[in-house]
């Protein structure tokens, strides 16, 4: 049977989601409590691979098992063994043709920018201490939504492991939340740092670094090799994830 788990976690002090040799990550963390639990070996896929010190308020993966289990038992012994960064909400049956990655239609991102120093969230946003023009940043944030080709928003050691550098941008403004700039970009996949090239484009403009014709223009350019800031990690959630109806369905009924 395959199962979907739906979980977030405080990125700050792991090295991103995948698992990887040597490093603490979420998924290698989740595999290795969720295998002890249920006592086989356990293979976790993800809805999306956040980097490195990169946060998820939502977060969607599944995995396949042929024995029967205790969901909410399993679900309560995985938040206790789990480091206290990560919490899982539900575990669900699926059909086994759902897929959290490929059956993903959508993905929000949000980014928090702030110009007042708090120790106590300094994970969790950007403290950007220069004066930005606002006006300029949230016209700019706009005009994504213009274009398909994101390919100088992607990180450069991905070149070579990335073919396809279009993305359909759905919805994508910067907005004030109280005492933070947020960012909000919705669209149905991303590059790797795609998002944080972006920002680092974005204060750039506050900054009055560039134009937003300068903006345009590098966007139009297509140039993978371009080099663009990349803000901090700190500031990104994978803030929600859109699935079809039919799996929509079954995540919002069980």
């Amino acid at each position: 049977m395959r199962f979907f788990i739906e979980l977030s976690y405080n990125g700050s002090n792991f090295y991103g989601w995948q698992i990887q040799k040597n490093v603490k990550t979420i998924e290698g963390e989740l595999e290795f409590c969720l295998s002890k639990l249920l006592k086989i070996p356990i293979n976790i896929i993800g809805a999306s691979r956040t980097d490195r010190g990169v946060h998820a308020k939502q977060m969607f993966a599944h995995f396949d098992i042929d024995k029967n289990f205790n969901i909410e038992n399993i679900v309560n012994r995985l938040n206790i063994f789990l480091p206290k960064s990560i919490r899982i909400f539900r575990i669900f049956p699926v059909k086994d043709n759902y897929h959290s990655r490929f059956n993903a239609i959508k993905r929000t991102y949000k980014y928090f920018i702030s110009n007042k120093k708090n120790p106590f969230y300094s994970d969790f946003y950007w403290y950007c201490y220069y004066t930005l023009d606002y006006k300029k940043m949230y016209l700019a944030s706009k005009l994504l939504m213009n274009y398909k080709n994101f390919s100088v928003f992607c990180k450069k050691k991905s070149i070579y492991k990335t073919k396809n550098y279009i993305c359909k941008i759905y919805n994508s403004i910067l907005y004030k939340e109280k005492e933070f700039l947020c960012f909000t970009i919705q669209a149905n996949r991303f590059l790797r740092c795609m998002v944080r090239f972006i920002i680092g484009a974005l204060v750039d403009i506050g900054r009055k670094k560039i134009t937003i014709n300068d903006f345009i223009n590098i966007i139009e350019l297509k140039k993978i090799n371009y080099c663009l800031p990349i803000a901090p990690a700190s500031g990104l959630f994978l803030y929600k994830i859109f699935y079809p109806i039919d799996v929509y369905k079954i995540i919002y009924e069980t």
